[in-house]
């Protein structure tokens, strides 16, 4: 724990001066002033997190965390449990959405096992399982804070290991039965939003399910009774697993300074526990999209995130990072590229910059 405690408090802010000359440099570009909106904000950001102003992305991933909940037993997902492992071996086979849609935009899959019921023998698979998934949190916490520790620990390393191998920009997935369970109770604590506001159908539950879930989020609540100014008490009572090793992604994303993308709800619960944890990582994140679960936007705002675009998704994996990391490359490169005024033979002393005005 102090260990952890150490590293939270070597996380350091952005990096002023890099947005700072990044925005001179994208200023002096043959476009009107901040013309190119979010896709400008992006290469600021992305310098102040590198510490200069960034020209290119050399390799990505996306970190798939996986783990069974405690729960599932109450009936709150259309899907049994074994659906957990089920899935997390198609990750590993490269045929699920997250698999297709890395592939298109030239992205790898980091596939972690760190609480799924079942044991894996496949290299593609990387064994880091805490206990075989969490307890159930309508009967009291659903993990002990030693194990949400080692989990936090898992994302950190994996991300500290990534970096080694070269990779600097990150996305976050999970799989896990009932963890839009888990994410509604985390993100109803944090936001202070009733939990029923929260709760969707998830993986497609009835108009009764959906009640019944609703019930079970505010069950876990009320048995737990988690501390919002304590993001380790709320992870301990109503988290799981996965959201725990993605919460130490988003971590190590500001220790190492390496930017990650938010998927959807899920991993956005996980950020909400990281930005509670130190309020500086929150700096390192991205969006991607607005997933369709009711909670997302809730989340988003909490977050102070602004999510790049909405396509209904709600499919978890990690399905909406590759696409992200489309539009962030697309925006790198097409200001690294374009001539600035100067280059293009117009006296900027000259030009005329017309903005709105409030």
């Amino acid at each position: 724990m102090e260990d952890l405690k150490i590293m939270l408090n070597s996380i350091e802010g952005l990096d002023k001066d890099a947005m700072a000359a990044a925005k001179r440099y994208l200023d002096h570009l043959s476009k009107p002033i901040g013309s190119l909106g979010v896709l400008e904000d992006l290469v600021v950001k992305l310098s102040g997190i590198k510490g200069k102003t960034i020209k290119k992305i050399n390799k990505k991933t996306i970190v798939v965390m996986c783990a069974d909940n405690g729960i599932e037993r109450e009936g709150v997902s259309s899907c049994p449990r074994e659906v957990t492992a089920i899935v997390t071996q198609n990750i590993a086979d490269g045929t699920t959405a997250v698999c297709k849609l890395s592939e298109y935009y030239n992205s790898d899959v980091e596939l972690i096992d760190i609480g799924v019921d079942k044991d894996f023998d496949d290299p593609k698979i990387v064994n880091k399982k805490i206990s075989y998934g969490t307890r159930n949190m309508t009967q009291g916490p659903a993990m002990t804070r030693e194990e949400v520790v080692k989990a936090i620990k898992v994302g950190i390393e994996t991300v500290r290991d990534l970096k080694e191998r070269g990779y600097d920009l990150i996305g976050t997935g999970e799989m896990g039965v009932g963890n839009t369970t888990t994410s509604a109770a985390i993100i109803s604590v944090f936001s202070g939003i009733d939990s029923d506001l929260i709760v969707g159908k998830g993986s497609g539950l009835t108009d009764d399910g959906l009640a019944h879930k609703r019930r079970m989020v505010k069950k876990a609540i009320e048995v737990n009774k988690p501390k919002v100014e304590d993001a380790l008490d709320v992870l301990t009572k109503v988290g799981g697993l996965d959201i725990a090793g993605l919460c130490g992604v988003f971590l190590g994303g500001a220790l190492f300074r390496i930017p990650v993308v938010i998927d959807g709800l899920i991993s956005s619960a996980a950020a909400l526990c990281a930005k509670g944890l130190c309020p500086k990582a929150g700096e390192y994140m991205l969006g991607s999209h607005l997933s369709a679960e009711p909670g997302a936007q809730f989340a988003m705002e909490a977050l102070g995130v602004q999510p790049l675009f909405n396509l209904g998704m709600r499919l978890g994996e990690g399905t909406g990072c590759p696409i992200a990391f489309g539009i962030i490359e697309g925006a790198i490169y097409t200001m690294s590229n374009m001539a600035s005024f100067s280059e293009s033979g117009v006296d900027e002393s000259d030009y005329i910059d017309i903005r709105e005005t409030e």
